[in-house]
């Protein structure tokens, strides 16, 4: 997050899409973009719908007015679609939460507060498809690798900034990195219960309410001097 909290970022190599799933190369014409336009826009609705595992090409295709073939001459497979769809997450999420206004270092809970608005609407705005994102790293290595490498990147952006501010290694007895972990887990695991599992949640959790809890769970974990 500016130290608000962001970091400048190193030198941007392969990513682990790039690396783990082959993706389609992008049409070149204005109607081919518009047909994996409507790929794509399909493909949210069936696996929303019928999940990774059950989604099928032949309804993405019918979905989206294509025959099978169609729709094979842009994907080969159900995975290069799913890779498609999600190509986007990983940098947004990284984006939508690391801009503040606030600084770290002199209002920490309205730092964290507004990053976590900036993730988390952004989560509830993609709940089906992170809900299937969920489901396709548990079966499949390379989906796993990249929501991990999602997960990794916001520790190690906040770690760099906490340390930054504070000149600290640990906090509470444990590594900043360790402490950032749990936080990040919490926020992770949070969002999908309450959104992306939302109609199988006990308790019906607003935006706001997920918001303001997380963020002081965070604050008070990493800022213990602070008085609520």
């Amino acid at each position: 997050m500016p130290l608000g909290y962001a970091v400048s970022r190193p030198c941007r190599g392969p990513t682990d899409e790039e690396r783990f799933l082959k993706m389609p190369a992008k049409p070149t014409t204005a109607k081919g973009r518009e047909t994996q336009r409507a790929i794509l826009d399909a493909a949210r609705t069936i696996f929303a719908r019928d999940g990774y595992v059950e989604a099928r090409m032949i309804d993405i295709a019918t979905e989206a007015g294509l025959s099978t073939g169609g729709l094979y001459r842009y994907f080969d497979n159900k995975t290069e679609v799913f890779a498609a769809l999600i190509a986007d997450i990983h940098e947004e999420f990284y984006s939508q939460s690391g801009h503040t206004r606030p600084l770290l270092q002199t209002d920490p809970l309205a730092a964290l507060t507004e990053a976590n608005r900036g993730y988390m609407q952004y989560y509830y705005d993609h709940r089906h498809v992170m809900r299937v994102f969920i489901e396709a790293a548990a079966i499949d290595e390379r989906f796993r690798v990249i929501l991990r490498n999602m997960r990794d990147r916001h520790v190690k952006r906040f770690a760099a900034a906490y340390r930054a501010i504070s000149g600290a290694d640990h906090v509470r007895g444990v590594s900043i990195e360790v402490a950032a972990e749990a936080m990040t887990c919490m926020v992770e695991q949070c969002c999908y219960v309450w959104f992306a599992q939302k109609d199988d949640c006990n308790n019906h959790v607003s935006i706001a309410e997920a918001i303001k809890v997380t963020s002081e769970a965070w604050c008070a974990t990493m800022f213990p001097s602070l008085k609520p």
